[in-house]
């Protein structure tokens, strides 16, 4: 399996091979494979933070990366020696610095629509409910998640499953959609259960619908990452188990499986309405568990981990707004 994360090292914003507790620097792998195997490969021009280059389905280097990505995994985090970097010694970004479109899904496992008092959707009688966030919301791993003073009492998380697309889609089945995606991610859908904008206000129709909205855009409010791992034949996006920990203390568990929509159906869906374009990401819901169903919320010192396995963690601190 081939993991990549975007990290700052020296002031320097690179491109590695992600393990759970440390990183490897693409240019560097490269250079060591092409010296232990004898093979005279050229490295990326640059050390390109874009990870699209080396990724499926279109990525440049994606071929070279798989190489040397199944050559790194012979070694143990022992016999990499000096071409690892402890992860606690640099710092992760998001994988994907600027989507050029954040889609969401809303109320795509059953269990969570009903611990929401809700009726889950029948996929055969209805569509998928989308929803955007601003790009203002993306977060880095480890990176705060700041309870916004405007609204600070009823912040609550949601593990979902990331979804990154790598070719230019439009119009396409869901038995051939898969082979647009270029690989998976974990996403942190953190949102403002109690934001009632001008709560003094005269009430209209449709204030409800706009203050669950509202309460998604707040600055921060997405967490992604800690890396994308390439999508390929042996990944299936419905064989994932997601958890969520606050302190620690588990508050989701559930697996991919149960998703109304899975993830073909959901970019065919989305293909037939917009074009999706490489670097696009599309989270995909949330199973039960969220802190709105027993009204527990996030509070200034709690560290929020969302956890894919496969994927990784993305761990996040909860600090206020100053």
């Amino acid at each position: 399996m081939i993991r990549l994360c975007r990290f700052v090292d020296d002031d320097l914003e690179l491109a590695g091979f992600y393990r759970d507790d440390l990183i490897v620097p693409l240019v560097r792998a490269v250079e060591a494979y092409s010296e232990a195997t004898g093979q005279d490969v050229p490295p990326p021009a640059s050390e390109e933070e874009d990870l699209l280059e080396y990724l499926p389905p279109d990525g440049e280097y994606a071929p070279l990366v798989a190489k040397v990505a199944a050559w790194l995994e012979t070694h143990t985090a022992e016999a990499l020696g000096d071409l690892a970097i402890p992860l606690e010694q640099v710092t992760l970004r998001t994988p994907i610095p600027a989507p050029g479109k954040i889609l969401l899904l809303a109320g795509n496992y059953s269990e969570h629509v009903a611990e929401q008092g809700g009726v889950a959707a029948e996929r055969l009688e209805t569509f998928p409910y989308v929803f955007m966030k601003p790009l203002t919301t993306l977060n880095d791993p480890f990176g705060p998640i700041v309870i916004p003073k405007v609204s600070p009492d009823r912040i609550d998380w949601e593990c979902e499953l990331g979804v990154v697309i790598g070719r230019t889609c439009r119009h396409v089945e869901a038995s051939e959609a898969l082979e647009y995606v270029a690989g998976y991610t974990v996403v942190n859908d953190v949102s403002d259960r109690g934001f009632k904008p001008n709560p003094g206000r005269k009430p209209r129709e449709r204030d409800r619908f706009f203050d669950w909205l509202h309460g998604k855009w707040h600055d921060t409010f997405l967490p992604v990452g800690p890396c994308i791992l390439a999508a390929g034949p042996r990944v299936d996006p419905q064989g994932f188990r997601l958890t969520l920990r606050v302190n620690d203390e588990v508050k989701q568990n559930d697996t991919t499986a149960k998703m109304v929509f899975p993830v073909a159906e959901i970019v065919s869906f989305l293909s037939r309405m917009m074009t999706l374009e490489p670097g696009d990401l599309i989270a995909t819901g949330t199973p039960s568990g969220v802190g709105n169903a027993t009204g527990t919320f996030l509070k200034p010192g709690d560290v929020v981990r969302a956890a894919i396995e496969g994927i990784g963690v993305l761990e996040n601190p909860v600090e206020s707004e100053e």
